[in-house]
Formats: structure tokens, sequence, C-alpha cells
């Protein structure tokens, strides 16, 4: 008799994929624009969408999934969340989300993070291809560590790329020991002048400050992350809610001229002008619309619309909080996302929020159904910011992976028990 386990482990492996694979009778949303190409053939070979074509040819050899119609969209991202990180919250031994390093203002945590967790499996069955994961609150102020790209391809190897970003907490994390967020805020100023280069001296005037380069031995890992801020080579991440904040992280960004992303970001609509001239980005939940603390009075529901006609780039990441953003994280992305558009949002700027959006945000980039780009898409049954929607066949990297989860198992083993 077979265990649970190797039940399953067979329910969610791969399906075997062929080397070329053609998506037809697609409605293909490419957001190349605004409008599906109908009846789409979309060609698919060594990991890259070869072309969209309405009405087009299926390649020799090619493995054929008919869509029938249904929608095609670009893999979903969800902009902040900790799979890989949490299996069961309250289990010390399935968090591998803080430092208590003070020496350590870096925190690569993507060397923790488990390909096999069984909240993997249930956001890619939610249509969700890749995440930005970002460690949880640190005891040492200001940095809690670095955020990481994950896909989630079958298998234990998820990480997709470290170092994606630094991460911050204002009014939160260090607060016990700061004291005043005015502290905070003073904190990671100091962190960013500290870690600027010096000027160079001119000929025969004194030697030459290496600050610039690689951080001396004996200064704290994480430093030359922070250079790399300064050089606008990666985003600031700051997880804030009150006005007061967002206002500061738009100045900061100023200040410094580093790209600023808030996380979070309650009372962003209050600062959207502010945000929209410092070119800073909010990832957001549409489901916040009840104050989880005092800094989140201001919470509303059409954040995101208010913000995105600001001019603010928005994606979509907490959704749901703390516990549905890691156990739901596809489904509650998903609803998010149709919230948002229930409340002015676009449905189209409410699909980019989900696909586009959290790669240009942090960096990445791509997240479209256009030649040359990553072949990360899903075949939907309907409307895929309505929850009742199903993804029906999810394809990563080019190759069709597992919907299957730990769920869909369980459900199976007991749906005629008593």
């Amino acid at each position: 008799m077979k265990t649970l386990g190797s039940l399953i482990a067979l329910a969610i492996a791969a399906p075997t994929s062929a080397q070329t694979i053609a998506v037809t009778h697609a409605e293909a949303w490419t957001l190349e624009g605004d409008m599906p190409v109908r009846d789409a053939t979309i060609v698919i070979a060594d990991g890259k969408i070869v072309s969209v074509t309405s009405g087009g040819a299926v390649p020799d050899g090619a493995t054929v999934i008919d869509a029938r119609g249904r929608p095609v969209t670009p893999g979903f991202v969800n902009a902040a969340t900790q799979i890989g990180l949490v299996e069961v919250s309250g289990s010390g031994d399935t968090r591998d989300t803080a430092s208590t390093d003070e020496r350590n203002a870096g925190f690569d945590m993507s060397s923790a993070l488990n390909g096999n967790s069984t909240l993997v499996s249930l956001a890619r069955a939610d249509g969700i291809t890749r995440a930005l994961v970002y460690p949880s609150a640190s005891r040492f102020a200001p940095f809690n560590g670095e955020a990481a790209m994950v896909r989630l391809r079958d298998g234990s190897d998820i990480r997709d790329a470290a170092d994606v970003g630094v991460y911050a907490v204002i009014g939160g994390g260090a607060w016990d020991r700061l004291g005043s967020r005015a502290v905070q805020w003073a904190a990671l100023r100091k962190a960013l002048a500290d870690a600027r280069p010096a000027p160079t001296p001119e000929k025969g005037k004194g030697k030459k400050d290496k600050r610039g380069g690689p951080p001396p031995p004996g200064k704290r890992a994480g430093e030359a992350l922070i250079r790399a801020v300064l050089r606008g080579e990666v985003p600031l991440a700051i997880q804030t809610h009150r006005e007061s904040d967002v206002r500061q992280a738009a100045a900061l960004a100023r200040e410094f001229g580093i790209r600023v992303v808030i996380v979070g970001g309650a009372e962003a609509w209050r600062a959207a002008e502010e945000l929209a001239a410092a070119k800073v980005a909010v990832v957001l939940d549409p489901q916040a619309n009840l104050p989880g603390s005092f800094d989140q009075l201001g919470a509303r529901q059409d954040n995101a619309t208010l913000l995105r006609r600001a001019g603010v780039a928005v994606a979509i990441g907490l959704a749901g909080g703390n516990i549905h953003s890691n156990y739901n994280a596809g489904m509650a992305l998903r609803e998010g996302a149709g919230l948002a558009v229930s409340n002015g949002l676009s449905w189209i700027e409410g699909l980019r929020a989900v696909t586009t959006a959290p790669l240009a945000i942090w960096g990445r980039g791509g997240g479209t159904l256009a030649p040359g780009a990553d072949a990360d898409l899903v075949v939907w049954d309907g409307d895929p910011l309505e929850p009742s929607s199903i993804a029906v066949r999810v394809i990563i990297e080019g190759r069709e992976v597992s919907i299957r989860s730990r769920q869909d198992v369980l459900a199976e083993r007991y749906k005629d028990a008593r």
C-alpha cells in the first residue's frame, strides 16, 4: 500500500513536455496592448515564446494544447509574499524569514527557499508562476535583509534571482529598539549616506577613498547591495502604511536619487501626486479596507485606482493579509485584483498589476506574451480575476507543470469517507 507521501509525490510530479508546444484557439492577452489576440496560436520553444498569431499554424511535432477559446494570460506574479520561507507560521522550524544577526544587514534568505513546500504547488495551481519573497522584520534596524524572486517551477529549486532589493520596515520591526519612527528614518538615511562613495580627490591631494568598491574586511554584510541601491541597480523596499511615512519615502527617493518601492501603503493614495513625482512604486493589498493598526486608518479599497490615476506604478502583493498572502497566495492575489477592478481600476490594469507590473517594479522586466519573452503562461476556464475561475493548464519556462496540490490528493483520498 502506498503511503500518503508517495501519493502526493506522484500526483504533483511534472508531466512530460515536448521541446515545442503550441497553444491553439486561445484568447491571448499578450499585454502588448489593451485587447487580446483572438483565436491565437501561441508557439513555444526552448523556454521562450516564438510567436502569437491569430489562426497561426502549428509546427510539425509540437505538443498541442487546445485552449478552446478560453483566456490565456502571462503567468501571474505575487509582488510580495513569503512562499518558500514559511510552511506553518506557528512552527519555528518551518519559518526562515528573519535575521537576528546584527552584523548582517544583507541577510540573503534565498538560500533557505523550500521548493517542496506544499504552498508552492497550491499557488502554482492558482496560476502563480513567479513571486517576490521578502524577509520579515529584523531586530536590527533599519534593514531586514534582501528580497528575492522565485519561480514556482516543479522541483526543489525555485530561486530565480537573489539580491533583487533591500528590504526595510518603518513603523514596525525595530520599533521597540529604536523608539520613534523619526529615529528609524534617521537610521535609514545614515546607512545610505555612509554607503555613499566619497568623491575621488584630485591628484596629489590625498589618498583615494575606496568606499565605492567592495566592502573591506570587517564591514557588515549587505553594504555592497546598499551601494547597488545607491547606483540605482536595485530598489529599496520600505514596508510602511502611514501617510507621513509614505511622504518620507518619496523624499528619500528624491534626496538620494534611488528607486523606492512602498510595500503596504494603506494610506499611499493620500500622497499619490508626490509618489508619482518621485517615481515611487507601490505594492498594495486591494482587500485592505479596514485599519489593522492606527497607521492604516485611511485604508480604502480604491487605493490602487487613485494611485494609477496619478501615474504611480502599482502591483498587488501581501494580498489577503498575513495568512492568506502565503497560504492562499494565488487565490487572494486574483481576488485582490478583482476587487481593485470593482473599485475603479480598469480590467486590463488589474491584469497588469499581477503580471507585468510586479516584474517591472522589482527590476526583472517581461511578463508579456510577446515573441522572445519567457514562456510563463496560464490557460484559464474563465475570467482570471474572478475567484470562481481556475487555471486549467500552467506552463513555466516553456514546460507544462502540474497543477495538482496536496489538497487535491487529500480530497481524492477521503472523498468517499463517511
